[in-house]
């Protein structure tokens, strides 16, 4: 059975593994976590004079560096005059060279949010006119690319290794301690400390370029890690290699002069030191996404960092708990097995931290998202959905899994007895009553912390002494030692291959393996959900910048109300990438001069740019026109034309000709009171 199990698991594992990482590839650039909500001159606007400076107000604090504001010319040279600074709160301003002639300006910003993730894009405003500009500004992105993929990677890595390393060092020291001295257990929690100190590692490195140019080859570049080192999340890296050392030792102790110590008194003060220091550590290294991300910014900044270093904390004990199970389940040896009342004292501890998570998880829910509504109309509150339906589920199958515990707990009373009498049986019929004491003193000596999943094997101490016995009463002369220590080693092998067999045959015990394999292929696709919502802007500053856009949207149409005009018209050319949206804006929309812009998007709101558009004016009702007015390109998806002149006021109908492609063209119509 164990030969046809083994690589089932191995599978399954495997699948559960990938599956966690094309989640986590494919979630797709992280949104950025501070969002702007004003600008001045505001984007697309159009100014009489040069303004002395630019500046840009943000949701939260931004860290700056002496590029993260540029202002370009028409030509794409910078016409800023000086670092960026702060003036007030969250606004920050750059100044400009003075006499600027006139045309169209991009303003480029890249910052890093306070919760330490970068914040980039671009916008165009004019003086006296607009004019063509050789700077695109489509495709800004904070963490695009091979960087921010491998930089994504690397926190979920280090949050796994967090979890295995803390969490399986509770499971040895709260549930099972002869795990101490197992070495699958104690590969699976050096695993665990590896993982983490290379993936912080790895961060460190690659912040630099995660916000900053994106770049491959800056890497490695001892400038930008210098700075790095200055920063908050820096700081906080760094504060997690220092603890990892301490974390070294911890384990070297665990594994090492714990696993050695025979005095129980000395034992169990080794014990208390160890799981202390075990908290200690571990809340210090929780400390350092505390301070660095979500919870250091924001509402209740102060309540919410201790709260997400208790959440961490929790999560550590019921996941890491899980797969040291797991492993002490499938790779523990025939003489070591995990045995019933260590599965009941995790599964008492795994109860206690799912009561942690709902607590915290309900704290933490509320001070990012901030309503009901934001759990379905943000990103944020989608991801948190799908983590708490995976929580739900695997809350289901833990409650399996204490099931088969209890299963395992009730058949333990009368398999020990039955071991027991069949030694005593055994003993009376060979006439060896010092065998008989020796079985029975095998058995006792186990004791309670013994009686559970490894009970079966107690048979195999009374061939075990038996043979011992026999062995003393033959006398072996001491040329034959060497065959006597050979044979008594096969023995030991066969005994022990049995007892795995018989271990292995349990259905209890088999329930319970794939009840616990289960909880973990969860928690590996739980953890990738929960990395992806720790890089996704939260609900709640989603939704301020979303109020923020509406209010600019009004103050738009409040505009358009005193004169200015807006059409909005879907098109479709029928070729590849030929549907999108086009806005037309006619200000002031009145007889006379007027000056007109065309913009150009997809569907998805991003700009665009196609090879032509042409717009016609047409006043049916006077049989003027069409009047053709053909805009010149200003930027991505942006048109525009000065002077459009319109001769009456009337009902006219605005003809918009869009050409996707060299066949492949559409012209869609709107009327509209102007003048």
């Amino acid at each position: 059975m164990t030969q046809t199990i083994a690589p089932r698991v191995r599978t399954l594992v495997l699948l559960l593994l990938a599956a966690a990482c094309a989640l986590l590839a494919g979630a797709g650039p992280a949104s950025a976590h501070a969002a702007v909500t004003g600008s001045d001159p505001g984007q697309g606007a159009v100014v009489d004079k040069a303004p002395a400076r630019i500046t840009l107000t943000f949701s939260e604090q931004v860290a700056l560096s002496d590029d993260s504001l540029r202002v370009l010319d028409p030509e794409g040279k910078r016409v800023d005059t000086a670092k960026p600074a702060n003036v007030s709160g969250t606004t920050y301003a750059v100044p400009l060279h003075s006499g600027l002639p006139d045309g169209t300006y991009t303003v480029a910003y890249q910052v890093v949010s306070a919760d330490s993730h970068p914040v980039a894009g671009a916008y165009t405003f004019s003086i006296g006119a607009p004019s063509k500009t050789s700077v695109s500004v489509s495709g800004q992105s904070t963490d695009d690319g091979v960087v921010g993929w491998l930089y994504g990677f690397g926190r979920y890595v280090s949050y796994a290794g967090f979890i295995v390393m803390a969490g399986g060092a509770a499971f040895v020291l709260a549930c099972w301690r002869r795990g101490s001295g197992v070495r699958p257990v104690q590969r699976f929690v050096v695993s665990g400390w590896v993982a983490l100190t290379a993936s912080t590692l790895a961060l460190l490195l690659l912040r630099g370029s995660f916000t900053g140019s994106g770049k491959v080859s800056d890497i490695f570049d001892l400038s930008l890690l210098g700075q790095v080192l200055q920063t908050k999340s820096g700081a906080a890296l760094v504060s997690r290699l220092l603890l990892l050392a301490a974390a070294a030792l911890f384990i070297a102790v665990l594994f090492g002069a714990y696993d050695k110590r025979e005095d129980a008194e000395e034992k169990r003060d080794l014990t208390f030191g160890l799981s202390i220091g075990g908290v200690v550590v571990a809340a210090g290294l929780a400390a350092s996404w505390a301070m660095s991300e979500h919870a250091s910014v924001g509402l209740q900044a102060g309540i919410a960092m201790p709260v997400d270093v208790l959440h961490l904390l929790a999560v550590a004990a019921w996941l890491g708990g899980l797969g040291a199970l797991l492993v002490a389940l499938y790779r523990a040896p025939a003489d070591t097995p995990v045995d019933a009342p260590a599965v009941r004292r995790f599964s008492q501890v795994a109860f206690g931290s799912v009561l942690a998570l709902i607590a915290t998880g309900t704290y933490q829910s509320w001070r990012q998202l901030g309503s009901w509504s934001a759990f379905t109309d943000t990103r944020y509150g989608r991801l948190l959905l799908a983590k708490i339906a995976l929580v739900v589920v695997l809350v289901g199958v833990a409650w399996i899994s204490r099931r088969w515990t209890g299963r395992l707990a009730e058949t333990v009373p009368a398999e020990a007895s039955a071991v027991r009498e069949k030694e005593r049986v055994g003993a009376r019929a060979d006439g060896g009553g010092e065998t008989a004491d020796v079985g029975n003193a095998d058995v006792s000596a186990e004791g309670e912390g013994d009686t559970g999943l490894d009970t079966d094997e107690q048979p195999g101490t009374e061939s075990a002494g038996t043979e011992s016995a026999g062995t003393e009463s033959a006398g072996p002369e001491p040329a034959d030692s060497e065959r006597a220590a050979q044979l008594a080693r096969q023995q030991a092998a066969r005994d022990a291959a049995q007892r795995k067999r018989m271990r292995d045959a349990d259905p209890d015990r088999f329930g319970l393996r794939r009840s616990v394999l289960a909880e973990a292929g969860i928690a590996v696709v739980l953890l990738a959900v929960t990395t992806v919502l720790t890089q996704t802007e939260p609900g709640r500053t989603e939704q301020e910048a979303k109020a923020a856009t509406a209010a600019s949207a009004a103050s738009s149409a409040d505009a358009g109300a005193s004169g200015a005009l807006t059409l909005n018209m879907p098109f479709d050319t029928g070729g590849e990438d030929g549907k999108g949206i086009v806005t037309i804006d006619v200000d002031p929309a009145r007889v006379g001069g007027n000056e007109m812009h065309v913009y150009v998007e997809r569907p998805n709101g991003r700009a665009f740019d196609i090879p032509e558009v042409k717009v016609e004016f047409t006043l049916k009702a006077k049989d003027i026109g069409p009047l053709p007015v053909v805009p010149d390109h200003i930027a991505t998806g942006h048109w525009s034309a000065n002077g459009v002149q319109i001769p009456m006021a009337g009902d006219w109908q605005v003809d918009v000709t869009v050409r996707t492609s060299d066949i492949d063209e559409v012209t869609v119509s709107k009327n509209a009171q102007i003048g």
